[in-house]
Order: structure tokens, then sequence, then C-alpha cells
């Protein structure tokens, strides 16, 4: 927590954790009040036996902001916490500002098929197998190689290792895989916010992706663009899943620019149900 100011909340994406929001913290927390959590499950927050779903992340933020007596924030989420603050803002629109969704999880089925062998059974012992001697070294000899044949993932490869190293026991791999294994399965991703994306009319909103991600594909970006309404899209050339990593000052930039040029959301009981009741059929 840093900063003071109008509340921006940053949610992190799945088996990464506060950190992650180093690039940005310092320079929007000179004029917000900047919140970046560790998820249930995630960075030094308790990793229990319990409900890692979308819905109970995005009820742990709501909790997380009134311990703190915030009314409102602007969430900012990537990957996974892409889809937990569209899921914020579904059951809580009341308490949404604005939403800004960077490389956003919950689009559409398509994800990296790295996901969903992680999903299947037996994952387990083979993420246990990355904590034997020996294995931290060959896999970031295939992260640099990757790198060398200019493949798209080699974008990410610095985070995917961090990503690698934050799953040192037994108690945080289980957390990471409850926590995958409620989003996604061997098709793909379950949890899908097409269908409820209407529901952001009148809200702002920010779309931020990598051109090159490998992780959650641009093509996601333009589907959500299309399907909410009045939402911003910005694509940064050459960048994977982080774009906040590798383009900081860009990604800066356009949040600057959007939060300057947009006034947190108008909500009213009335239009949220007309919205429920006749939002699809327009």
């Amino acid at each position: 927590m840093a900063g003071s100011g109008p509340v921006l909340l940053l949610i992190h994406g799945i088996g990464d954790d506060s950190s992650t929001w180093g690039p940005l913290l310092d320079d929007l927390a000179r004029d917000h009040t900047v919140l970046a959590p560790d998820l249930l499950g995630h960075g030094g927050s308790d990793k229990p036996r319990g409900d890692y779903s979308v819905a109970a992340y995005a009820n742990g933020m709501r909790d997380l902001l009134g311990v703190l007596d915030v009314d409102r924030a602007t969430l900012v989420g990537h990957s996974l916490g892409g889809g937990v603050a569209m899921q914020f803002a579904y059951q809580y629109p009341e308490r949404t500002a604005r939403i800004v969704l960077i490389g956003a999880g919950g689009v559409s089925q398509s994800v990296s098929p790295a996901l969903r062998a992680a999903s299947l059974p037996g994952a387990q012992l083979v993420l246990g197998m990355l904590g034997l001697p020996g294995m931290r070294t060959q896999t970031e000899a295939v992260m640099w190689a990757l790198i060398r044949l200019d493949h798209p993932l080699g974008r990410d490869a610095e985070d995917l290792l961090r990503l690698v190293d934050a799953l040192p026991d037994a108690t945080s791999r289980n957390a990471f895989l409850r926590t995958l294994r409620a989003v996604v399965d061997w098709r793909g991703q379950v949890v899908t916010m097409l269908d409820r994306c209407y529901l952001t009319a009148g809200m702002p909103t920010l779309l931020l992706w990598g051109s090159d991600d490998m992780i959650v594909p641009v093509e996601h970006a333009q589907l959500a663009h299309d399907a909410m309404p009045g939402s911003e899209l910005q694509v940064f050339e050459g960048a994977g899943h982080f774009p906040f990593h590798t383009h900081p000052g860009e990604v800066l930039r356009a949040l600057r620019t959007f939060l300057a040029g947009t006034a947190p959301a108008h909500w009213s009981a009335a239009e949220w149900r007309e919205l429920l009741r006749h939002g699809r059929e327009d």
C-alpha cells in the first residue's frame, strides 16, 4: 500500500505476487493510493485448502477494500487478475470506478498449451520435478534458447523463470494448481466474460496487450474490445504477456492518459437492472 489519492487496486496473475507491479508502483503512487495485494495462495498470503475460484478472489478483494475503508477503486488486473477484476466489476459494480485489463484471462477458451497441460492429472508430479537438483539450470537453458531463437515466448523468459521459482514447495504448488484448475482444463479456459461484457456499458475500460503474448493471445484483446462498449485498446508491439515489465514507460503513459481522461463510472441500481434485463438484446 503506497501513496494517497484515488484508489488503484492492482491484481496480479496466477503464480505471481504483488512484486510484479514494481515497475509501475512508485510512479502511480505519486498521486494515487495504490493497493497491491498477494492473492490467496500466492506470495506471502496463506495457502489453505480452500476456494480459489475467480468469484472467491473477487470476494477477497471486496473484503480487502472493506477492511481498508475504501468505497470504490479503479481495478488494474493482469492475466488471472484481469479475470478477477472483471468478476469484481460484475459482482460489485457500485464499487468499481474503472477497469484496466492487461493480457487478461477469461476472454475466450484458447490459452497456452502449457497451462492446459498443467491442469491435467499428474501435473503435481511434474511441477515437483522442477525442484530437483539441476532442473533450474535446464529450465533456464530452455528459456535462453527461446530468446536466441527469437521465439515470442522468449519475450517473457525472465518472468517465466521467476514464476517457476515461486513454487518452491508442495504447499505453493498445490495452491497454484487449485487456482489453475478453477479456470483452465484440457480444453482451455473454463470461465469466459464474453457473455457479461455488455454490463460494462458506461464503465471506463482500458485493454492493454502485448502483440507477442503467447499465454493469452492478442486476438483475445480484440474480442474483448468488440464486446465491451466504449472500451479502449492499446497493443504494444514486441511485448509478451508482461508488457508492464518490457514496456513500462509506454504502459504508464497509457494508464495515466486513461486515468486523466475518464471520470469514475456512474452507477445506479435502476440502470443496472435495465442492463441485466435488456442489455444483451441490444
